[in-house]
């Protein structure tokens, strides 16, 4: 077998485990906040459908300080609350999350990287 199709295995190992997650963890945490009145506003702006699922995942599992960070910026309305998530969240949403958001921006970085050295020849 060639290293690029081992290369290839493990990403689609890597995608079908983060579209898994996305589902899980859009079911268990994201549904329960969506019904919470208080968190219902809060959960980031939705560019298409399911993208408050990431924009969730992704305040949970980003450094508490860096989210402060861009909720001072004008783009602040495209991120969610992290304030609001963590006081209506468990261990086991944020754990959830934080599996989920690297595994899918693990894949997709290194899917990137992995089509970019196919295509100058390198692997």
């Amino acid at each position: 077998m060639q290293l690029s199709t081992i290369i290839l295995g493990l990403l689609l190992i890597g995608a079908l485990l983060s579209m898994i997650l996305f589902v899980a963890f859009g079911q268990i945490t994201v549904k329960k906040l969506r019904k919470n009145p208080q968190t219902k506003n809060e959960l980031g702006m939705e560019l298409m459908s399911g993208w408050d699922v990431i924009n969730v995942a992704q305040s949970l599992s980003l450094p508490t300080r860096l989210i402060t960070r861009y909720r001072e910026t004008q783009l602040s309305y495209l991120y969610a609350n992290v304030d609001l998530l963590i006081k209506h969240t468990n261990k086991f949403d944020r754990i959830l999350a934080a599996l989920f958001y690297w595994i899918l921006t693990a894949t997709g970085f290194s899917t990137i990287i992995w089509a970019s050295l196919e295509t100058v020849g390198i692997l």
